[in-house]
């Protein structure tokens, strides 16, 4: 067998693909190490959402290059390729850059790798067009003992691509159009992680509650009726949904959160800002007040689910009474945990060509300012775990003797001392402490 290493950075999907490439690639006697020096072929599947991110992986292959020739020193050849968002922008740039990669394939290209991979052992080899074919129906199936392999809790994409068109975004250049699977394929994939053990499944998109897959009579599904379809799978335990937008909370998902206990109580609906100016500037068609009827509408149906959400400060234009709306859009809210970044150009983007940049000193000062009351926020709603009982699914051993860790209904590390026959199962557990980010509990007998 030859050995694939892959590091994945980024986002839940670029965790997915990469488990896909894995899978694409068993059949051509490829399998997978956590060994880099072992690797006959070492691809990095990256991410263009952060800030240089090109950067980074141009820092990457400098030292990939070195252990390359450290490799062919011992007479041993390795190949270097390079997936994802960042392969989709830059392509033939990364070859003029660094002669060192082999091959260079963009996210929608992953189900040709055994033909790529083939082709680059002669040639280097650019494959970063929107292929017309369905990719996932060119993936093979995930090996039964594969699966296992990879745990209790799955991601599974369902939906890839936007149409939004936020201007600080460039998803809809490297992933393309909204194209969303048919439900038949899905609940397929879906049974074969649950044959394979997992108990647990995140369904993914760039914009997943946009999901409008085609049903097996060719009418459009959204994304509740595809849940309401898993759910039916005989032990799967638990469900889960990222990215959402706002513009694509319908009803029907609202009122699965309502009535479907398996769908957890936690939700990741980006705002992005809280001053309109700004919401507009970026494209995010909704204002701040519609976002906030709409968590009300949220909450109504489902009062015990949790919020989080991701925030941009130092957009183009942001004044101080902007970011002051910022901030009090997430008082009125109160999430359970956040992610907030500076803004950062992306070329190519409405946002990187837009007058009235803000200093970075100023982006600086107000995210240490957003950041500070996220994580009270966060430690307040762990704090108020305490005292509770929740059911927690076990996934694995703890750092300690004797102890396992599992998930909250919420997302949070749950520790407890018990015995590692529990691991894969859910059980109540009553909370009595927290940490930095987790929770300390004990079984309920």
């Amino acid at each position: 067998m030859k050995k694939l290493f892959i590091k994945t950075y980024g986002c839940q999907m670029n965790v997915y693909d990469s488990d896909r490439m894995s899978d694409a690639l068993a059949a051509s006697g490829y399998e997978a190490t956590t060994e880099i020096n072992d690797a006959d072929l070492v691809v990095l599947n990256t991410c263009h959402i952060r800030e240089k991110a090109a950067e980074k992986v141009y820092s990457e292959l400098g030292r990939l290059r070195i252990l390359r020739q450290s490799q062919e020193a011992k007479g041993k050849k390795m190949m270097i390729g390079i997936a994802g968002c960042v392969a989709q922008a830059e392509g033939e740039e990364i070859m003029r850059r660094a002669p060192v990669v082999d091959l260079v394939f963009g996210p929608q290209s992953y189900h040709k790798l055994p033909e790529l991979v083939g082709r680059a052992a002669n040639e280097k080899v650019v494959e970063t067009d929107f292929p017309a074919e369905d990719k996932f129906e060119h993936l093979p199936k995930a090996k039964k003992e594969t699966t296992i392999a990879r745990g209790l809790t799955s991601f599974l994409t369902v939906q890839e691509g936007c149409d939004k068109f936020c201007s600080f975004c460039v998803v809809p250049y490297t992933r393309g159009a909204e194209v969303s699977r048919p439900v038949a394929q899905v609940v397929a994939e879906a049974q074969n992680l649950v044959d394979g053990g997992v108990k647990e499944i995140t369904l993914l998109g760039q914009n997943v509650n946009a999901y409008h897959g085609l049903d097996e009579k060719g009418n459009s599904t959204g994304l509740a009726d595809l849940i309401y379809r898993l759910a039916d799978i005989k032990g799967l335990e638990r469900l889960r949904y990222t990215t959402s937008h706002p513009r694509d909370m319908d009803d029907a998902l609202i009122e699965a959160h309502r009535d479907l206990d398996m769908l957890m109580p936690y939700l990741h609906l980006p705002v992005q800002a809280g001053s309109d100016k700004i919401l507009k500037a970026m494209n995010r068609q909704h204002t701040a007040k519609e976002y906030m009827d709409l968590i009300d509408r949220i909450r109504t149906a489902r009062p015990d689910l949790a919020l989080s959400g991701d925030f941009i400060v130092g957009f183009p234009g942001e004044t101080e009474e902007d970011f002051e709306a910022t901030m009090q859009l997430v008082k009125d809210v109160h999430y359970a945990a956040a992610y907030s970044f500076k803004y950062s150009t992306r070329p190519g983007t409405p946002g990187a060509e837009m007058d009235g940049q803000v200093p970075e000193d100023v982006k600086y000062e107000r995210l240490q300012r957003l950041q500070e009351l996220l994580n009270a926020q966060q430690k307040e709603f762990n704090d108020s775990c305490v005292g509770k009982t929740f059911p927690v699914l076990f996934e694995k051993k703890g750092r300690d003797e004797g102890q396992i860790v599992g998930r909250s209904p919420y997302l949070q590390p749950v520790q407890v001392e018990a015995d590692l026959s529990l691991i894969g199962t859910i059980r109540p557990v009553s909370m009595y402490d927290t940490g930095k980010f987790s929770l300390f509990g004990k079984i309920v007998t």
